[in-house]
């Protein structure tokens, strides 16, 4: 079991009763027993993490503590639905709450009470937990053997056959470059996720008699996550002294860190040395072995006279981003490997599955489920390997049958064993926070692309975001996203222009190792509708195939977390009054049942791309709601309760209509005079703005986000000093009523400091003045400015700008970019009528990767200087005129030849 997820189910329920111990009056007795018991067990818990798996009567003692701690959090999430039923009613029902001594209230309190004395006295007959939670020493036999074989796996690397190896030729010659280079950095960073060949990788190069020759000594050491950084440097020093067939220091058992550290150093002095240092998992090691290691140079207190011309080299392999990049011996040279292309895994699993066959080839019989298991593998070389062994030998009905039923359950297939024990450690090192948020992403479906911004609020309406002082829990929650992913358990699908993940996915393998984990523990599973599953016992749920009703489902009462990725489903089998999660974007969905608005608990509701046309005034009983997202539905206004969210945060209201050469591409939301009562709310967008909204939303200093739609002339001055006072805004969308309405914003004198995307649509008569301050702008989008001024010369100065968007945003014939534009990646000329011409200095948007001309019909000719712009990835021609098009295939094209990808539509 995994102790950690545990953890933070206690950490919860003492969250929770310590917020709301004001209204636990009546039951606060059978509270602190509990509470005081719970944090027992939250101590025992830390030190079983610490220890990692081990013995069947500990795993036994965990799995009682998860059960627990699971009805405890039931009783106490029950008995605040009961309180909250009150306090949501009214004056009325607030003189109930008060009233401790009506007969209804003493009952449930009484009820509550007993059941909590009962949960108290069975956590007191745990079998004492060990001896109180710390008692007797457990074996860790199965910990330490798992250990050993991850170390034998990666040395064994050390043996592979030439002609076993596949998609490393390039990888290797390149590596034999960097080691003979005697400017290439002392230390080379082989950087990927589990099982992705960093080992082999090295190996093979290690390997070579070319490679050896140019050092004095060489060593291999595996260091995984359990080290002793003695034995570590013994083993350093016997593979160094073997190398050049010396014979072993007979006293090395007996010496201590320091002696180590005074042989390595004299041994290695007046050497050149090549040192592998593979399966590195923190930074600590490296500052414990750099001492024994650092080269000498002439003239520092050691003197070396034989200093060697050929400098010495070491690689390490890692999966974390930080062990790469540390300056472990000056800045080290970092190499993200990358998995096999489509045909080099091909070839890889035909060596493994058809070992026997002709030149290992495929069987025509069998090519069509060969390539179907090679495509769930997703590149990664360990799964091939792993699955070509499993299919060698087996005849044609077995492998349609293996095809139809493998879902890589690590647990019930053997030959499929050595996928686990690579991928488990890259889980068991993550902290316990990051667990719970990786194992989340698991409950999205296979090969989603998860968004950022989706996932961050998911994972705070679930509680995985710790409170860090002077940060918000959104900054807090994105951190925890960049560190999955430099520890490549999470992989980036797209990023901004900066290189800030925007979506990511989980390889097909770890959502697999995730799930697994998730269903043992009760923590979340994702229901396909393969079987039928009568009670859900686990926490969280995700429905991602149905026929549109879920009659499977009877009971639902333990559910905290109900997500849908189905487009079919109709209907919403609830049953649980204490759910945190409801996500039920793009289903057709076209009412909420009642039910919804009496969820207290609810932080997370999110019905973009739905059905619906109104929401009721009961929402504002969600009390607890965080963030409500309703894009893209047919929401057209909010009801008054919406004042009542006090701890909502993000109000996402967006109504795109998709026609991006059209003036209107997006309408807002109309919303009630009291929604400047919502004091926590960092994001909405987008507002429409009507009667005095401009005065209301001027306290509303704490907003980071805001869109407001049907702007007049006259909102000038209050819409400007609304935004003045937003010191922490870092997102602005302004757009006017309609397009013939002036946008005037030349009243703002100090736009906000921290401002990163400004989009503003509607006529510009000049260009904002306000334009040369914003420094930390990264992406602007001005659509239908129709502007007579020239724009460029406000902002080619910007020092963060990396995307540009015009549509319909200058009049003139000429675009000319004559200076600046340094850190541009990213620009977007659209439906500009009169464009003839556009040119492009050299030097200027020397970054650039992606332009995109679109409905400029009089340009005839490419960019001119577009040569220039060498870092040009992509291209896209669309609506352009015939001209144009041929002279890009004919005489422009020696401009344009290197550019790897262009598209005409």
């Amino acid at each position: 079991m995994d102790s950690a997820i545990v953890q933070h189910l206690i950490d919860n329920i003492l969250s929770a009763v310590a917020t709301e111990a004001s209204l636990l009056t009546g039951v606060r007795d059978a509270i602190e027993d509990v509470q005081h018991e719970l944090t027992r067990m939250r101590s025992f818990l830390i030190d079983a993490d610490k220890r990692g798996a081990s013995s069947a009567g500990e795993e036994t003692s965990l799995t009682q503590v998860k059960n627990t701690a699971y009805d405890v959090e039931d009783v106490i999430d029950m008995f605040m639905y009961h309180i909250n039923s009150h306090q949501i009613g009214g004056r009325f029902a607030w003189f109930l709450r008060r009233t401790i001594y009506i007969p209804e209230t003493l009952c449930v309190r009484h009820k509550i009470a007993s059941k909590l004395q009962k949960i108290n006295n069975t956590i007191k007959t745990i079998s004492e937990l060990n001896q109180k939670y710390h008692g007797e020493h457990i074996e860790r036999s199965s910990s330490e053997d798992s250990h050993k074989w991850v170390v034998r796996h990666a040395e064994s690397s050390l043996f592979v056959e030439e002609d076993e190896l596949v998609g490393i030729k390039d990888k290797r010659k390149q590596l034999k470059t960097w080691l003979k280079d005697r400017e290439q950095q002392t230390v080379i960073s082989i950087l990927g996720m589990g099982g992705s060949g960093k080992t082999t990788l090295v190996a093979s190069t290690y390997n070579s008699d070319a490679v050896k020759r140019h050092f004095d000594c060489y060593a291999w050491i595996t260091v995984s996550q359990t080290y002793d950084v003695e034995d570590l440097l013994r083993s350093m020093i016997k593979e160094f002294y073997e190398s050049r067939k010396e014979t072993n220091p007979s006293d090395l058992s007996s010496m201590n860190y320091r002696l180590l550290v005074e042989m390595l150093v004299s041994y290695l002095e007046k050497k050149s040395y090549l040192l592998v240092l593979d399966d590195v998992w923190d930074t600590n090691v490296l500052d414990e072995l750099k001492v024994s290691l650092r080269e000498r140079y002439p003239g520092s207190k050691i003197k070396n006279k034989f200093w060697s011309k050929s400098r010495s080299k070491i690689i390490l392999t890692t999966r974390k981003d930080d062990v790469a990049r540390h300056p472990f011996i000056g800045i080290p040279y970092v190499h993200h490997i990358q998995l096999l292309e489509p045909e080099e895994a091909w070839e890889l699993f035909c060596k493994k599955a058809f070992l026997s066959s002709p030149n290992r080839s495929c069987p025509p019989e069998l090519e069509s489920f060969s390539k179907k298991l090679v495509g769930k593998c997703q590149g990664l070389p360990l799964a091939i390997v792993a699955l070509g062994s499993l299919m060698y030998s087996k005849n044609t009905s077995q492998w349609n049958q293996i095809y139809s039923s493998l879902n890589w359950d690590l647990s019930k297939t053997p030959e499929l064993e050595a996928v686990k024990s690579i991928l488990l450690p890259s889980f068991n090192d993550l902290p316990y926070q990051l667990k719970h948020c990786f194992l989340y992403c698991s409950i999205f479906p296979e090969d989603h692309e998860i968004r950022r911004k989706r996932l961050i609020k998911l994972w705070m309406a679930e509680g995985f975001v710790e409170k860090v002082e002077g940060s918000t829990l959104e900054e807090v929650a994105d951190s925890y996203l960049v560190k999955l992913t430099f520890r490549n358990m999470l992989q980036v699908v797209k990023r901004n222009e900066f290189g800030r993940p925007q979506r990511c996915k989980m390889h097909d393998l770890l959502r697999e190792l995730a799930l697994s984990i998730s269903v043992k523990e009760k923590f979340g599973v994702a229901h396909d509708g393969g079987e039928e599953m009568k009670e859900c016992r686990a926490r969280r749920i995700s429905i991602h195939k149905t026929d549109g009703e879920l009659k499977s489902f009877t009971n639902m009462s333990k559910i905290r977390s109900f997500l849908v990725f189905n487009k079919t489903l109709k209907t919403l089998p609830l049953g649980s009054k204490m759910l945190r999660v409801l996500d039920l974007e793009d289903a057709p969905i076209d009412e909420l049942p009642d039910e919804v608005f009496q969820l207290f608990n609810l932080r997370y509701l999110n019905l973009r791309g739905t059905l619906l046309k109104r929401l009721p005034n009961s929402i504002g009983r969600l009390l607890n709601l965080q963030t409500l997202d309703i894009r893209d539905t047919q929401i057209m206004a909010l009801p008054r309760g919406i004042g009542n969210l006090q701890n909502l945060r993000h109000l996402i209201m967006y109504r795109y209509t998709w026609n991006w050469n059209d003036f209107r591409y997006v309408n807002g939301t109309n919303v009630p005079s009291n929604i400047s009562r919502l004091t926590n709310l960092q994001s909405v967008s987008a507002i429409e703005s009507n009667g005095d909204l401009m005065q209301q939303i001027r306290g509303m200093t704490q907003l980071t986000r805001i869109g407001i739609s049907n702007v007049k002339e006259a909102d000038e001055m209050d819409l400007c000093l609304s935004i003045q006072n937003m010191k922490l805004l870092h997102y602005l969308f302004i757009m006017a009523t309609n397009a013939e309405e002036t946008l005037r914003m030349d009243s703002l004198s100090a736009p906000p400091p921290m401002l990163r995307m400004l989009i503003l649509v509607g006529k510009l008569e000049k260009v904002p003045r306000w334009f040369l301050s914003l420094q930390r702008l990264t992406n602007l989008y001005l659509h239908w400015s129709r502007l007579e001024e020239d724009l460029l010369p406000y902002i080619a100065a910007l020092p963060q700008l990396g995307g540009l968007m015009l549509v319909n945003a200058y009049v003139g014939k000429q675009l000319c970019f004559n200076t600046g534009f340094l850190k541009l990646t990213r620009l977007g000329i659209q439906n500009f009528p009169q464009l003839n011409e556009i040119i492009i200095e050299k030097g200027v948007m020397p970054n650039l990767k992606y332009l995109n001309l679109n409905s400029c019909m009089e340009l005839k000719t490419v960019p001119m200087g577009i040569e220039y712009l060498q870092n040009l990835q992509e291209l896209n021609l669309q609506s352009i005129s015939m001209e144009l098009e041929n002279r890009i295939r004919n005489v422009d094209f020696p401009k344009v030849q290197h550019i790897p990808k262009i598209y005409t539509w």
